[in-house]
């Protein structure tokens, strides 16, 4: 019978991006995460109080598309538990409790500010990213949807979904314009290590190179992992990084200037995406074991390089008169996702290769 209401069918993928995206906007409404105090009001006072008058259009704006996809994703999560009316339902007020929560949290941070505008302004968000999902449901996960396009590209199971989810996770990483080009997992600001400005111009073209290569080739490797047998592997990578250069390109954009688009182009960045390419293109020719392998080799050795790199002079010139201003925090996100991604990679890797060993 579900073979021919493929409408019916959950969509395990769309539970496991909500779940990841609430934890981002956990994250980003409590970053940095310093200075918890006991601010001598009450909790919820903040509910009853004027409206600040430093909101401006910007920080309405923000809050509304940030919580636009928690509502999105909660109706799609709740497909077809609920009809589409208490979907909508279920998917607003649940935004509205998890900003609640994380408004009051707020209280106790000297660095953020309780908002009753805030509070509104995120249940809009969630209300028309719900209202979105509502009129986006047929084409994504019913029948000759989104749904049917992820079962017939991607192997089946919650365990590819999860990948899926970490591909997202590194897309969503390259929106970060402190790093190297794909130069996830540097821990010299948490070790508070050097990085060496006074180094000729050829060693940061070799070190963004190196840092680029290795990255595309661990990540074309982990998206070859996850493609179904029989479809365009090839195909499917590319797509996955060109997407990640559109968002970088995007993310320069918008926080730098419009005009810094490119910024990120250098040559050692384009040298290292024509080797990783060359590499990956004919590395997904390996069995699916030795791609496990050769993937978390990569893997490795681009977090490794990527914390002995010196960081570029052009790019932290720019970096260093960058005024963060309101995005300040979506930038602490981004630094945190870019940071940790490489280690979450490793061992999921290391479980998909266990899991094969135990069904062998």
């Amino acid at each position: 019978m579900d073979s021919m209401n493929p409408g019916r069918h959950a969509s395990p993928l769309a539970r496991q991006l909500l779940a990841a995206y609430a934890l981002l906007v956990v994250y980003a409404s409590l970053h940095p995460f310093s200075g918890w105090r006991d601010p001598g009001v009450g909790t919820l006072e903040w509910l009853t109080a004027a409206a600040p008058r430093y909101i401006t259009a910007f920080d309405v704006g923000a809050n509304i598309v940030g919580y636009m996809p928690l509502g999105f994703l909660a109706v799609l999560a709740l497909h077809p538990l609920a009809r589409l009316g208490p979907a909508v339902v279920v998917a607003v007020v649940s935004a509205m409790l998890v900003s609640l929560v994380l408004e009051s949290l707020q209280v106790y941070l000297p660095s953020r500010i309780a908002s009753n505008i805030d509070l509104a302004s995120n249940t809009a968000g969630g209300l028309l990213g719900a209202l979105i999902g509502t009129a986006a449901t047929r084409m994504l996960v019913r029948e000759h949807g989104l749904h049917r396009l992820r079962d017939r590209t991607f192997r089946a199971g919650g365990a590819i979904d999860f990948g899926l989810v970490l591909l997202g996770l590194w897309m969503f990483s390259q929106l970060n314009p402190e790093s190297l080009l794909f130069g996830n997992g540097d821990l010299r600001d948490l070790f508070q290590l050097p990085d060496g400005l006074h180094r000729p111009a050829e060693v940061f073209i070799r070190f963004e190179a190196a840092v680029a290569a290795a990255n595309v080739v661990a990540v074309g490797l982990l998206t070859a992992t996850l493609v179904e047998r029989g479809q365009p592997t090839r195909l499917v990578l590319m797509l996955v990084l060109v997407a990640s250069l559109a968002a970088r390109a995007l993310a320069f954009a918008l926080l730098l200037n419009p005009q810094e688009a490119l910024l990120w182009v250098t040559p050692g960045a384009q040298i290292g995406v024509a080797i990783g390419v060359a590499v990956v293109l004919l590395a997904v020719a390996l069995p699916r074991p030795a791609r496990l392998a050769l993937c978390g080799l990569a893997l490795m050795a681009a977090t490794a390089i990527v914390n002995f790199a010196p960081g570029n002079p052009y790019l932290l010139a720019s970096l260093a008169v960058w005024p963060q201003g309101q995005f300040l925090h979506f930038n602490g996100l981004t630094r945190l996702v870019s940071a940790a991604w490489p280690f979450t990679a490793l061992a999921y890797l290391i479980w998909l290769a266990a899991d094969r060993e135990r069904r062998v």
